[in-house]
């Protein structure tokens, strides 16, 4: 037995151990999902969650696990899943099933069976469709999972209409599949995606959102990301994909922008937030296109691209945080080309306060935003990040560039100005500031002495006299 499942069945092992309580107590149970998928690919993961199925019913699940597991939890008993865990193994073990949607809903009807290989035709693709005996190893594979693996074929255990139908979130699972995987889907896979893509309505924001986290931070989501794109799927949840397929022009030509866009996906880091920055930093290239002076322009599409990120986002439940970082990464993405003639000390103090704890990310971005085949353009831009990361450097050997805040606090402005709280609070805050980005460094007495000569000017110019 291969080393990676042989965990699942030495003796003294969790996994047997609660095999043979299911065994003792009349019923059969299983080994299913990644662990035996992996097996076949010389992969493994020992901190991955161990799914079971069997076909005790949830009552005798619970029974079964308590007394024996250092913790059982019952969210999912009404869906035929007692989860539990014993020392570090977390296991999930769920009644023989299948799960059907209901025409217009977001929760699926429980039907419990009482054979494995009913449970498995129930699952989303043939290479997910394989099981193990517990606790002495057999494999059930009555839908060639192993040999579609060995092919690199991507199928479903029944039609693809009847396996997407009970959970349409199945579509979006192929992609991971063929992208995490390197597998090509059948033909009638796609027929089934493009035909049943608008079933991805009755789920939930939650799912969807999740499942495009998984795919997004593989090593390479390309082939994903185009599967969705051609099967309309994208449409779903992301409609800004497809509508940066912008038409050729046969005078203003430009590259493709969903291309360029999935191929910086690729060329970035896989993490997420820098990833969701790459998928969204062109978003507003299509509704700012214009031609002019024989040329295409996108101006401001940051601007643009920033609100659409934040909307999106939002609407797919990502946490705020990570709504706000990436939204801002798109919107600073072409800081870089702002100072093409030099970074000046001031420039550099601006970019670092804009960019915030995100400045990693944004340089590591504006790095795999150049797509060009042009090999001297490609070295420039290269050049000209270099050029900032050596500034950045210098000016933190010199100042406290990543704490750049006004000189003065609020309560020394109120003292130096003979002022209570209010909105002149805040100016000055802001005057300060706007000065300390752009000399450097400044004492408190020179700061004082500025802002009593602001506050001067500022209280003349608001003189009506």
């Amino acid at each position: 037995m291969p080393d990676r499942l042989a965990r699942f069945f030495e003796a003294g092992a969790p996994t047997r151990e609660l095999a043979e309580r299911f065994v003792e107590a009349g019923h059969r149970v299983y080994l299913v999902g990644g662990p035996v998928r992996d097996a076949f690919l010389a992969q493994s993961d020992p901190d991955a969650d161990v799914d079971l199925a069997t076909d005790a019913r949830p009552d005798d699940i619970e029974q079964i696990m308590k007394g024996w597991a250092d913790a059982v939890w019952l969210q999912g008993k009404k869906f035929g899943t007692v989860g539990g865990r014993k020392g570090d193994t977390v296991f999930e073990v769920t009644t023989f099933r299948g799960d059907v949607y209901l025409p217009d809903s977001r929760k699926p009807e429980v039907t419990f069976a009482d054979d494995i290989e009913t449970d498995l035709s129930r699952r989303d693709f043939t290479i997910n469709a394989m099981a193990l005996a517990l606790p002495e190893p057999e494999l059930i594979d009555p839908f060639d999972g192993a040999a579609d693996l060995a092919a690199r074929v991507l199928r479903t255990p029944l039609t693809p209409e009847i396996s997407f139908t009970d959970d349409p979130l199945r579509m979006l699972r192929a992609a991971r599949f063929v992208a995490g995987l390197g597998l090509v889907p059948v033909p009638e896979l796609v027929r089934a995606m493009e035909s049943l893509h608008d079933r991805l309505e009755i789920v939930s924001a939650e799912r969807i959102r999740d499942e495009l986290k998984r795919l997004i931070v593989l090593d390479d989501p390309s082939a994903g990301l185009w599967l969705l794109c051609e099967t309309g799927l994208s449409d779903e949840f992301l409609p800004e994909l497809n509508a940066m397929r912008l038409e050729q022009d046969p005078i203003h030509t430009h590259k493709d922008v969903l291309a360029h866009t999935i191929a910086v996906v690729n060329n970035t880091r896989p993490e997420l937030r820098v990833r969701l920055a790459a998928l969204f930093h062109d978003v507003g290239k299509p509704k700012t296109r214009s031609f002019a002076q024989g040329g295409v322009s996108f101006h401001h599409h940051e601007v643009v691209g920033a609100r659409m990120t934040e909307e999106r986002m939002r609407a797919l439940r990502f946490p705020n945080d990570l709504v706000e970082d990436v939204t801002k990464l798109v919107y600073l993405h072409l800081r870089i080309h702002t100072y093409a003639m030099g970074w000046t000390d001031k420039a550099v103090r601006r970019y670092v306060r804009d960019a915030g704890a995100l400045l990693d990310d944004l340089n590591h971005l504006q790095r795999c935003d150049c797509t060009t085949r042009n090999q001297r353009k490609a070295a420039a831009l290269g050049r000209r990040i270099d050029d900032l990361e050596a500034r950045i450097v210098e000016l933190r050997e010199q100042e406290e560039l990543d704490s750049i805040r006004p000189p003065l606090d609020g309560r020394q402005v109120m003292e130096l100005l003979g002022v209570e709280p209010g909105r002149i609070i805040g100016e000055a805050l802001d005057y300060l500031l706007e000065a300390r980005l752009d000399e450097g460094p400044m004492d408190e007495a020179e700061a004082g002495r500025r802002l009593i000569a602001w506050a001067a000017e500022r209280n003349g110019a608001s003189d009506p006299a």
